[in-house]
């Protein structure tokens, strides 16, 4: 585990109450419903960072089987008591899941991973995502790579994701758009979102 991992779960360690009222009821409902759009119905769908647990909950609700998992341990138990079920706490970097997904879902999560580390678990992942499965991944959207407010962040363009799946095999994107944040008060904030079909 990098020591970027290290601080930025510490963080959230530390901000999981702050972190959770700020995210776990905010309406995220559109991309949402993108992905389910290429997800069978009861379909099984792995939300990679949980954090609180809000779009689990959605999934849930919805009808899917749902494996949530998040690095920091204090979100882990915040997201587990939101959802009603377990969920795994672990790195990206460490966690090896056995089980085939029809969707992995990403949302704000990988950006916390240096370039080198988003290659190697989205590379990691792959075989776990049946083939034609989905995979979502979120962004802020820019060229910054660094420690800010507390936590490591990878910014991404539209050029340097292209950059990324050259060096994966077995994704294809299906489309890719920059939304707004939706956060009250930070809707200037951009992000990069891409659906990913496995291939």
């Amino acid at each position: 585990m990098t020591n970027n991992t290290d601080i930025t779960i510490d963080y959230y360690n530390k901000e999981a109450k702050k972190f959770s009222d700020g995210t776990q009821t905010i309406n995220f409902s559109a991309l949402q419903d993108e992905f389910c759009s290429y997800i069978p119905p009861h379909g099984h769908i792995l939300d990679l960072g949980c954090g609180a647990g809000r779009d689990s909950k959605a999934f849930i609700s919805a009808g899917y089987k749902v494996t949530a998992m998040d690095g920091s341990e204090e979100l882990c138990k915040v997201a587990s008591d939101y959802i009603g079920q377990n969920v795994i706490c672990s790195t990206f970097q460490d966690y090896e899941p056995t089980e085939m997904f029809d969707g992995i879902w990403a949302c704000a999560t990988l950006l916390h991973l240096s370039y080198d580390d988003i290659i190697s678990v989205m590379t990691k992942l792959a075989k776990n995502l049946k083939i034609n499965g989905c995979f979502y991944a979120s962004f802020k959207y820019g060229d910054f790579s660094g420690l800010r407010n507390g936590r490591f962040f990878q910014n991404m363009t539209e050029e340097e994701f292209q950059k990324i799946l050259e060096k994966i095999h077995g994704y294809s994107i299906i489309s890719s758009k920059i939304t707004s944040d939706v956060r009250p008060g930070r809707e200037n904030e951009k992000w990069l979102n891409v659906f990913l079909k496995r291939i």
